[in-house]
């Protein structure tokens, strides 16, 4: 295994992580070399973005100087100032007359049931997530945006499994790179897709080591009960040396979706966020879109996993590695 298999292996790119108070809550920023192209696709029916719309196809910006996950729902959206503040220092971002204008995108969870009446992100946590940004392999479990991520709230949040933030990288014998960064806080359930066994996710009850499998709980239903507002989502960044255009990379966000939809279940529901960006670092001639969104699906569905591997138990709330003994490493 290389000594980096996360995100930032692609290349220039960095990855930051900060932490409130407690650890309850967390933002994570991710520093493109000079911005990235870059595409977003959004399927969750309770989004909680920022700056997404200048990164629709048909609209004049097709470029990233820097990119937040943050908890905090709507809240954890200042931490977008702190990273244009961040990157205006250094002089990144867009030449205007009058000075440097960076652009900032990013998505945030709700985590606020978690984190109770703790600190939430705000510009300084995105400011210090920057400063800690660096090209090494990505921290992952319950560190920057994952601090306070949860899974399988059908029920209600008492009965969750703790979630967490992963990463993971794939390259091709062409010289394609892929890394996926994802934080994991649905509804639904995390299942092993070769074997639909649910590693992470809604428990019989606060006590119980056994889960109640959503879905299958859901068919039985006419309204969701516990707390089912807009308290979930799974938030992903994708990225390749690939060189390909704003169209493209909404396509390659498009087709990440399926790695998230073999391990969440249920995904993209009414009470989930669920967003995936693109980024390209224009390294590499272009490859088909086809390709590297197949290898984006692939790289997304394996940093989940990863991500709920490498959580652990926080805020009262058990990790998977607390309900099974028999989980591989991440």
């Amino acid at each position: 295994m290389p000594s980096n298999d996360t995100l930032t292996a692609v290349g220039r790119l960095k990855v930051g992580h900060a932490e409130t108070a407690g650890g309850r809550s967390g933002c994570t920023v991710i520093l493109p070399d000079g911005g990235a192209v870059a595409g977003v696709d959004i399927r969750g029916g309770a989004p909680g973005t920022c700056g997404t719309e200048s990164l629709n196809p048909v609209n004049l910006v097709d470029r990233v100087h820097g990119l937040f996950f943050s908890g905090g729902s709507a809240f954890g959206i200042a931490t977008a100032d702190g990273v244009r503040r961040f990157l205006k220092e250094r002089s990144v971002g867009f030449a205007t007359e009058y000075g440097v204008v960076p652009t900032v995108a990013g998505a945030v969870i709700f985590d606020l049931g978690i984190n109770k009446d703790g600190p939430t992100p705000d510009a300084a946590l995105g400011m210090e997530a920057c400063l800690q940004a660096h090209a090494g392999p990505v921290a992952q479990g319950c560190v920057g945006a994952g601090c306070g991520a949860t899974i399988g709230k059908l029920y209600g949040l008492r009965q969750a499994t703790k979630g967490g933030l992963g990463s993971t990288f794939i390259h091709t014998e062409r010289n394609v790179r892929v890394g996926a960064l994802v934080v994991v806080n649905p509804f639904g359930d995390v299942v092993d897709p070769r074997s639909g066994r649910i590693l992470a996710g809604c428990r019989e009850s606060p006590e119980s080591r056994r889960f109640v499998h959503t879905a299958q709980a859901m068919a039985r239903l006419e309204r969701l009960r516990g707390f089912s507002g807009n308290g979930n989502t799974v938030l992903a960044a994708v990225a390749t040396n690939v060189r390909l255009n704003k169209t493209d990379l909404t396509k390659v966000a498009q087709m990440a979706h399926d790695g998230l939809a073999r391990v969440v279940v249920p995904c993209h529901t009414q009470v989930d966020g669920d967003t995936i960006f693109a980024l390209s670092t224009e390294e590499r001639d272009p490859v088909d879109v086809s390709i590297v969104g197949m290898l984006a699906a692939q790289a997304v569905e394996k940093a989940i996993l990863r991500a709920v591997l490498s959580a652990r138990a926080r805020g009262g709330l058990p990790a998977a590695r607390d309900l099974a003994d028999d989980l591989p490493e991440p």
